[in-house]
């Protein structure tokens, strides 16, 4: 048995699929289905139901695989409790980031980071919520930028700024004669949303829980289904309705002849707390530190600490 056919089962796990799987092992289909079997032979069970169309974990290649789990998260501190006593901010990190906070928020993270921390380079990954938090358990990330509540046993999570959310409009839409919105206003305009899966679709329902019963109505909601809000920005630009943005996300300024405008919330304006996660043994917490002191330092952006 070794780490690698270890590493081979949690990731067929996860995956369900030879073919993905070996990709993500960097390996061909049938070097990871050999060692697969080979493990198999040697425990004397079979960890995999297979069949032509998916693959199914049996109930004890469940228990066994999440005992991988753990045996390769140790491995991993062991190769990192060997740096302990080298420079912490010399070596790579591997952060993460929601879809919704990493293009917006790297760009002014990594110039003040490179500041702090010139000879620690970034491994970068944007997900969703699940998958980075798979990641960070698993080893496969140092740390993640998400948006709070965020909740796993043995992992510190720290708020680093509250974000406020503003409406973004076509700048010929009659809103612009207004200073703010009010939320239920959004019920009488068409609302462009994020698809199912974004953390940030979910604080816009939570924020005003009248939209969710508009859902399935297209004059008033249209999702954009595997989107981003890059995407999302784009349709407003071009007439198509109106959205919701976290305030660093707005982007009027992309485009030439003012086609955007954004106006703040009336009232209670909603907000996003953005956080930073990281595993409580992580033997690095300078490089945490540094990633924090980045955070706080960033200045002339829309980023407030907290």
């Amino acid at each position: 048995m070794t780490l690698t056919e270890l590493r081979y089962i949690v990731t067929l796990a996860q995956e369900r699929h030879f073919g993905r799987a070996a990709e993500r092992c960097y390996v061909s289909q049938p070097t990871l289905s050999v060692a697969v079997k080979k493990l198999e032979d040697e425990l004397g069970i079979a960890l995999f139901e297979r069949s032509k169309s998916t693959v199914q974990v049996t109930p004890l290649g469940e228990r066994i695989v999440e005992q991988a789990h753990r045996v390769l998260e140790q491995a991993t501190l062991i190769k990192e409790m060997a740096t302990e006593g080298k420079d912490q901010l010399i070596s790579p990190l591997r952060i993460g980031a929601i879809y919704t906070i990493g293009p917006y928020l790297f760009p002014h993270l990594i110039p003040a980071l490179s500041r702090i921390a010139p000879q620690m380079p970034l491994y970068i990954e944007e997900s969703f919520t699940g998958v980075l938090r798979r990641k960070l358990r698993s080893g496969e990330l140092d740390a993640i930028f998400v948006a709070l509540p965020f909740n796993e046993p043995d992992v510190v999570t720290k708020t680093l700024y509250e974000e406020p959310f503003e409406v973004l409009l076509p700048a010929d839409h009659p809103w612009t004669e207004k200073t703010a919105i009010d939320k239920e206003d959004l019920l009488t305009e068409r609302l462009l949303l994020l698809g199912e899966g974004h953390c940030f679709r979910d604080q816009i329902l939570e924020a005003c829980p009248a939209i969710s019963a508009q859902l399935n109505n297209p004059e008033n909601t249209l999702i954009a289904e595997g989107g981003s809000l890059e995407t999302i920005r784009h349709m407003v630009a071009s007439g198509l309705g109106i959205t919701v943005l976290p305030k660093l996300a707005i982007g009027t300024s992309h485009y030439e002849g003012g086609l955007l405008e954004s106006r703040p919330f009336k009232g209670d304006v909603p907000t996003r707390s953005v956080a930073l996660a990281w595993r409580a043994s992580f033997p690095r917490p300078k490089a945490i530190d540094a990633l924090i002191q980045a955070i706080d330092q960033i200045q002339g952006s829309d980023v407030e600490a907290a």
